[in-house]
């Protein structure tokens, strides 16, 4: 879900503008590495807000350093570390500088619950960010700098840093240092400068943000650990279902070894995962091979997932033979569903946490939204007129599975929307990321959701010894359906009377064998019209 940062004065701005050029973004990132928890500026410029220019340098979830870290080895300490930042300005602004000049470029970092001590009075609408020479001249603070007050909770925060260019220098240095992180908190960098004189700065370099326990930003940690766990529960369910699959591998459907390959999917997904937020965790970069073959895993997985409930709720192989003039509109829909969720994970998962800008991100989520809806209305449809088939044809056994599995569909669908609706609420009271620690829930509960649903299809779907009979059969018969109308009787002598009436009775079961393999017939042609 996109991510809102806290405002200083107004929104503020994304490290990368992700709007245009999404073809060309897509090729990089399958052919080039990209920061996670490092975040890089190459080539960023400030945006006007207020009476500051600013940009946003990234924000994090990060836990405080454990007591008695070890720091040769790194772990235990929890800290953002400014790396070979630099600032260059306009030759423009060089020119019209004295040599006597000083111009500050600032950095501050600040906790998400002290950010109503940046910034003071109104200024033009909007909150002041930069001192004003009225409030200079009531010592409040310093002309040319960023306003703020120290921390109720931690006197030593905001953390401040600056930059000067004394003279007609072209180029400035932050220094490189380590900002040790002692409370737990979301963290956000603003790199800000008041002088309208610097008009055209540009940054270059990269920060890059640790937990104690690794790279892993604080709202992502969890989640290596839940993918574990679901890699575990995949496993349990492949022994499950593969030693099922053995035992009756002569009574096989090919519905079922379509579920078949969507636990190996599953499975491989889930492992994937694990291994990527662990190399993450260790280096602070996402591996893209990785990363590239997680989500494409997944979205197979969700693709097929789709179209085997697709299909299957319009009764093929059990109701009706083949899919007829509606396979072509089937994997169509399948192919555009896989499209758009690739492109939306791989722009998602590929960059860098906190920079996806949010415009961006809706620009994606909206197809697959729609096509998620489309697959819903359409299995529900084909699921009414299927069970009104098997019920009018009396097919018991099938009848029964059908509504098991439409009642988890339902139940699915209803949770899913309590889900979205339990989401836009988590949104939209936490517009501040305040509640980061429990964020990795979200996206963690559509797996289990999708886990959930897997495992009843599976268990209504196992292979056993009577999986035939719920295969299509074009006899027209389904002896384990219904009861036979005719007792079985010993035959013996009969009259001339008895045997006019005997062959009353051959004609009357010819008749409605006949009538029935015709209904049945007409059903057929029916599906293919379909």
């Amino acid at each position: 879900m996109a991510r809102v940062d806290p405002a200083i004065a107004a929104p503020p701005l994304r490290l990368h503008n992700h709007d245009g050029f999404l073809f060309f973004f897509l090729l990089l990132l399958l052919f080039s590495s990209v920061d996670a928890s490092v975040h890089s500026y190459i080539g960023e410029k400030f945006t006007p807000k207020g009476n500051a220019f600013i940009l946003h340098g990234g924000s994090e979830g990060l836990y405080a350093s454990l007591p008695h870290a070890n720091a040769t080895a790194g772990r235990g300490d929890s800290f953002i570390r400014f790396e070979k930042i630099t600032f260059t300005r306009p030759e423009k602004s060089v020119e019209n500088s004295k040599d006597t000049d000083s111009v500050l470029v600032q950095a501050i970092i600040f906790e998400v619950e002290d950010r109503e001590t940046i910034g003071g009075s109104a200024y033009g609408g909007q909150r002041a960010i930069c001192c004003t020479p009225d409030l200079a001249k009531l010592g409040a603070c310093t002309q040319g700098t960023v306003i703020y007050r120290p921390s109720t909770q931690n006197p030593k925060w905001p953390q401040v840093l600056a930059a000067t260019f004394n003279g007609k220098d072209l180029v400035t240095t932050l220094p490189s240092q380590n900002i040790p992180i002692t409370r737990t908190g979301m963290f956000n960098l603003y790199f800000i400068y008041c002088d309208p004189a610097l008009n055209g700065l540009v940054i270059e370099g990269k920060t890059v943000w640790k937990n104690p326990t690794g790279y892993l930003p604080g709202r992502m940690a969890p989640l290596m650990n839940f993918y574990g766990f679901m890699s575990l529960a995949f496993v349990i369910l492949g022994i499950f279902w593969f030693s099922q699959y053995v035992r009756f591998w002569r009574e096989v459907l090919p519905l079922q070894n379509c579920i078949t390959f969507v636990i190996a999917l599953g499975m491989l997904e889930m492992a994937f995962w694990y291994f990527e937020y662990a190399e993450f965790n260790d280096t602070g970069l996402r591996p893209m091979g990785i990363t590239f073959w997680a989500v494409t895993f997944g979205t197979v997985k969700r693709t097929v997932s789709w179209v085997i409930i697709l299909v299957v709720s319009m009764g093929y192989g059990v109701v009706r033979p083949t899919l007829g003039g509606l396979t072509s509109k089937v994997i169509m829909l399948g192919a555009t569903f896989f499209l758009a969720s690739e492109i939306l994970e791989l722009v998602e998962n590929a960059g860098a946490v906190s920079d996806f800008a949010g415009k961006a991100r809706l620009f994606l989520v909206l197809p697959v939204a729609l096509l998620d809806a489309f697959f819903i209305i359409w299995i529900f449809t084909s699921l009414s007129k299927t069970l009104d088939k098997l019920q009018a044809r009396r097919l018991i056994a099938k009848l029964d599975i059908y509504r098991k599995f439409t009642n988890a569909l339902a139940v699915t669908v209803v949770v899913s929307v309590g889900w979205i609706c339990y989401e836009l609420y988590f949104k939209s009271n936490d517009v501040y990321n305040g509640h980061w620690q429990n964020a990795w829930i979200i996206p963690a509960f559509w797996q289990v959701l999708s886990f959930s649903l897997l495992c009843v299809i599976a268990a209504l779907w196992a292979p056993s010894q009577n999986s035939m009979r719920y295969a299509y059969s074009d006899d027209g018969s389904e002896d384990f359906d219904r009861e036979d109308s005719f007792s079985l009787i010993k035959p013996g002598p009969v009259s001339s009377k008895d045997a006019r009436g005997s062959a009353g009775l051959m004609d009357a079961r010819a008749a409605v064998s006949n009538d029935t393999t015709t209904s049945h017939d007409g059903d057929i042609e029916e599906d293919k019209r379909e």
